[in-house]
């Protein structure tokens, strides 16, 4: 339970907050490659702020305040030029840096350019990784953008999603230490919901949690595992500050503002050794809805059952009246962690997670227990037996609404067809 207070300053990312100030302190993944090279200008809202993103003429990406300074106009609706964006108001043009290059009439009336010299807007940076944008609001210098290892895997089909979350970040990412809840949401529940009655899917008899520098892993052992068991021996990864490695998917929880999220799943799908060497052109990224057409959350999908339970308990959960239990240990130490976090921020430190240091920011290794599979491969025939990597081969079962582009690309790229998913039991 945490009172009021406490829970306002894990919850509120706006500028100036405790917990939007140790935000700030980190990249965050906001758009794919490959969406801005279809529309080079795209409206943002990150950490309560509104933004344009950009890719101009020239390749360079831009993060701007998305208003232009001259009256106020939308610079979402601008145009990219060889150099910057150009509002398509009255034609003022900005660089990467917020500054202003161009103000068409002002410099006719103004050789000087006086005016021209005293604009400048908020300005952040971009770098592309893995398919995707990432974004650092927080003071200079920015720290290294984190370069797993999982991105540089060979022989696979990647792809990143989108979905945006009607809640707060931290129910999501909360999420990332409850290992419980793969026994009843994802197992059970997806049972009930196939019609059985009877049965539940195997208890969980013991869990572990452990910090480490990028984050926490927790373990668990059921009633059809034992300590011999990967998801014991190897575990889980909640990452610093709203990641998730699951050993072969990223999930990361953007806070766009204090009641919206941008979850964001990366993932790596071996293909058989038969398809190799396989070279992917470009990362393809979508847009994953949340609700159906009736309005109603989709809970056909694991994340969008997650999403189902984080949605369920508000904008905004409200801790001062929960329950805490033994299942709960990698919450309570998530949140002393964040604590952590804004005291070290306050203090002139950086939070966990951050890193400065270019050679320990390279291809950094997490615990999986799908290393050695998407190292190695599998013959086509052996990864149809194989009890995880078989549905992995036949469907999509990260998020709904796949594209059908997407869906073609895949199946090209693993040479097999794959079948629509109507629910998946973990």
């Amino acid at each position: 339970m945490l009172t009021e207070e406490k829970n306002r300053q894990l919850t509120r990312v706006g500028p100036g907050t405790p917990m939007g100030e140790v935000l700030r302190r980190h990249w965050h993944p906001v758009a794919g490659v490959d969406e801005l090279a279809r529309t080079p200008v795209k409206p943002l809202r990150l950490l309560g702020e509104d933004l344009v993103l950009y890719q101009d003429l020239g390749g360079r990406y831009g993060l701007l305040e998305r208003h232009c300074a001259h009256r106020g106009a939308d610079l979402s609706q601008g145009f990219v030029e060889g150099a910057g964006l150009r509002c398509n108001y009255h034609g003022w043009q900005y660089d990467a840096q917020g500054a202003c290059l161009h103000q068409p009439y002002e410099e006719q009336a103004d050789p000087s350019a006086r005016l021209k010299a005293r604009v400048r807007l908020k300005a952040y940076p971009v770098r592309a990784l893995a398919g995707m944008l990432w974004a650092y609001l927080g003071p200079a210098p920015a720290p290294e953008l984190p370069d797993w290892e999982a991105f540089h895997w060979r022989n696979g089909f990647v792809q990143a999603v989108f979905s945006d979350v009607p809640c707060n970040w931290l129910q999501c990412q909360e999420n990332s230490v409850d290992p419980v809840h793969f026994e009843w949401m994802h197992a059970n529940w997806s049972r009930r919901m196939r019609g059985h009655e009877g049965g539940y899917a195997p208890r969980h008899l013991k869990l572990a949690f452990e910090e480490f520098e990028h984050g926490l892993v927790y373990k668990r052992i059921t009633e059809d595992s034992d300590e011999t068991h990967p998801l014991w021996t190897i575990g889980r990864v909640c990452l610093w500050p709203h990641g998730f490695f699951l050993g072969d998917h990223f999930e990361w929880r953007v806070p766009v503002d204090d009641e919206n999220t941008l979850n964001v799943t990366w993932s790596f799908i071996r293909v058989p050794r038969e398809r190799e060497p396989f070279v992917q052109d470009a990362i393809p990224t979508w847009a994953s809805p949340v609700r159906d057409a009736s309005g109603r959350l989709i809970a056909s999908h694991v994340i969008n059952q997650d999403i189902c339970a984080w949605v369920g308990q508000g904008r905004i959960a409200d801790r001062t009246g929960e329950t805490l239990g033994a299942s709960d240990a990698g919450v309570a130490m998530l949140r002393r962690r964040l604590f952590a976090d804004i005291e070290a921020v306050q203090a002139g430190r950086d939070p966990k997670g951050v890193l400065r240091d270019p050679e320990r920011s390279r291809r950094i290794v997490l615990p999986s227990d799908s290393r050695e599979f998407f190292l190695e491969g599998l013959p086509l025939a052996a990864y149809r037996r194989h009890p995880k990597w078989a549905r992995l081969l036949t469907h999509f079962t990260f998020h709904a609404g796949q594209p059908e582009w997407v869906r073609e690309a895949h199946e090209q790229a693993i040479g097999v067809a794959i079948e629509p998913l109507e629910m998946l039991d973990l």
